[in-house]
């Protein structure tokens, strides 16, 4: 049989668990302001130009995902034409982040942005 030998210097003493559980709570409440706050803003969905993909495609495109009329989705067309990119739709961000995987999954380039204000 082993001996188990301890130190014979004070213990450290363990924490409380209320100061423990408050420390939690104080984190846990900070985060979820930040997570809140931050799904609660605003944010854009911008379409980049490409190569690939034809103007006419890029306009129905726009007109299955955002419900727009043509003659709105071809304004925006033309403007990530020219320009390099658009900015398609400003809202929350949970509705954004679909918009961007649906418009990935019809090979459009897009992203998503938290706007500024």
């Amino acid at each position: 049989m082993r001996a188990i030998h301890t130190c014979s210097g004070s213990n450290p003493k363990p924490p409380d668990m209320n100061t423990l559980y408050e420390t939690s709570a104080t984190t846990l409440t900070e985060e979820e302001t930040r997570t809140s706050t931050e799904l609660a803003s605003r944010w854009n969905v911008l379409v980049f130009d490409d190569p690939v993909n034809l103007m006419e495609y890029v306009t129905k495109v726009l007109q299955k995902v955002f419900a727009y009329p043509r003659e709105q989705a071809e304004e925006l067309m033309m403007t990530v034409h020219t320009a390099g990119k658009a900015l398609v739709w400003t809202g929350a961000r949970e509705p954004a982040e679909l918009y961007v995987q649906q418009l990935h999954g019809f090979q459009l380039q897009a992203s998503l942005e938290k706007t500024s204000s």
